[in-house]
């Protein structure tokens, strides 16, 4: 599975996720990325994508380990990837039929959006 996880770079950035090399992936509260997290598995491959004044992907990541025992607060380690060496804006991503029914762009405020491999290669690909 692939899923873009969205942060603001001023409080935990990618350059950040970089330095660390992986991190618990936390904060989040709305049931819909809750649920989001909890259906991740080892393996699967991550969009870092900057909020704020950026709006933007700028790297990758994946999934080292899922601990849901607490389902409300499931724990999510993410190990660090690439930058993306053409970081992706929002606008792009308007412009492109491929996101047309994601929640990426109906669902602007969701931080843990899935996609599927033709979006996450679209993104980290360009």
């Amino acid at each position: 599975m692939y899923y873009l996880l969205k942060t603001e770079p001023t409080v935990y950035g990618f350059a950040d996720l970089q330095k660390e090399q992986s991190t618990i992936w936390d904060g989040v509260t709305n049931p819909v990325a809750v649920k989001n997290l909890r259906n991740m598995q080892k393996g699967d491959k991550l969009v870092i994508y900057h909020t704020g004044d950026e709006k933007r992907a700028v790297g990758t990541a994946t999934v080292e380990s899922v601990d849901a025992t607490d389902p409300k607060v499931p724990k999510v380690r993410i190990k660090a990837g690439k930058l993306i060496s053409h970081p992706v804006t929002l606008a792009e991503v308007k412009t492109s039929d491929l996101f047309d029914d994601s929640p990426l762009v109906r669902q602007g405020r969701l931080s843990v959006v899935p996609l599927n491999k033709e979006q996450y290669e679209w993104i980290t690909g360009r």
